[in-house]
C-alpha cells in the first residue's frame, strides 16, 4: 500500500463537498469560507490550487486537503489518505513497521549525550582512574540506551 498525492481530490471540489462555500474574486487563488474548527463564518482562507488553508481567527492551518481531512476528522495520515481515495494497493506485501521510540533528532541527541558519558568514562580509565560502582552502573545504562537506539533505527 502506498500514498499517491495525485489521487487527492481537487481542493475546490473537496471543500465544496464538505459544505464550504468558497467566495472571492474569480481569478483569486485564495478564497474565503467558514471555519469548521471554531465555527467562524468567513475566517478561513483556502488556496484553490494547492489546497492549503488557514483560519485567520483561530489559527488552525494545513498545507493541503489531506491535512484538512486529518484535523477535521481526527484521522491519522493513512486513515485520511484512505478516506480521500489517495491510498492505493501497489501489489507489494505490506511490511509491519514498528514505529521508532523517538524522532531521529531526539535519538541523535540521546546518542550524543550517552556517547559523551562513555567517552568520559573511557578517558578516566585511560588515566588510571578506577570507576566507582555508580559510574559503572551509569556506563551500563549508556550502553543499553545506545544498543536500543541502534536496534530501533537499523
Amino acid at each position: 500500500m502506498t500514498f499517491d498525492r495525485n489521487l487527492l481530490p481537487d481542493p475546490v471540489t473537496y471543500f465544496e463537498e464538505l459544505g464550504h462555500k468558497l467566495t472571492g474574486p474569480s481569478r483569486a487563488k485564495w478564497k474565503t469560507t467558514n471555519c469548521r474548527f471554531h465555527g467562524g463564518s468567513d475566517s478561513m482562507r483556502v488556496n484553490t490550487v494547492t489546497g492549503a488553508w488557514v483560519c485567520m481567527s483561530c489559527g488552525v492551518k494545513g498545507g493541503d486537503v489531506l491535512a484538512h481531512e486529518m484535523q477535521g476528522a481526527n484521522l491519522d495520515f493513512v486513515e485520511a489518505a484512505k478516506a480521500l481515495g489517495a491510498w492505493v494497493d501497489d501489489g507489494k506485501p505490506q511490511a509491519n513497521h514498528k514505529p521508532a521510540p523517538l524522532s531521529p533528532r531526539s535519538a541523535l541527541e540521546v546518542l550524543g549525550f550517552e556517547a559523551t558519558v562513555c567517552a568520559v568514562a573511557a578517558g578516566n580509565l585511560g588515566r588510571g582512574v578506577a570507576l566507582s560502582d555508580v559510574d559503572l552502573a551509569r556506563l551500563l545504562v549508556c550502553a543499553g540506551r545506545i544498543t536500543r537506539l541502534v536496534e530501533a533505527f537499523t
